[in-house]
């Protein structure tokens, strides 16, 4: 039995992997992307529905379908808890924390990423960095393709 605070965040990706959030192709959307790794054949289709309110736009909901190995598919469930009901501006926020965190090394906010800091560690290995961030690439290309970047154009692709 794993031990510490590795151990916990373990749990918590194997949690999100046994019961996914947000897993289910659900209509209506606004937008969707089919992403592929090719390393390592994780796969997914995901669909974002933007409402747009007095306060600006929020992401009303997101659903996938994927396939792959647990990281994968628990960063997925995770995009679906940070995503779904929040401002268009705090997904953005915390897709950038999240691609800070896999990508530089940096420190995770807890406040911000919630259960997703449990992929914190995945930063140590590069092969499987693609997995964890697969679905906010989706998430990210399905945004692109609706005319709603939530990334800088500055920055490099995932």
């Amino acid at each position: 039995m794993a031990t510490g605070l590795e151990g916990l965040y373990s749990e918590i990706i194997l949690d999100h992997y046994r019961a996914p959030h947000g897993a289910g192709l659900r209509e209506p959307f606004d937008t969707e992307s089919h992403q592929v790794n090719p390393l390592c054949g994780d796969e997914i289709t995901l669909r974002v529905l933007v409402d747009d309110t007095a306060d600006g736009p929020v992401v009303s909901d997101v659903s996938y379908q994927a396939t792959g190995c647990s990281i994968s598919q628990a960063s997925a469930s995770m995009l679906f808890d940070l995503a779904a009901g929040q401002a268009l501006g705090r997904v953005r926020e915390r897709l950038q924390g999240v691609r800070q965190m896999l990508l530089d090394g940096a420190e995770p906010d807890e406040d911000l990423l919630e259960d997703a800091i449990a992929v914190a560690g995945v930063a140590k290995f590069p092969a499987r960095v693609k997995c964890a961030l697969l679905p906010w690439a989706a998430f990210t290309d399905a945004m692109t393709r609706a005319g709603r970047p939530v990334r800088d154009d500055t920055e490099e692709p995932a």
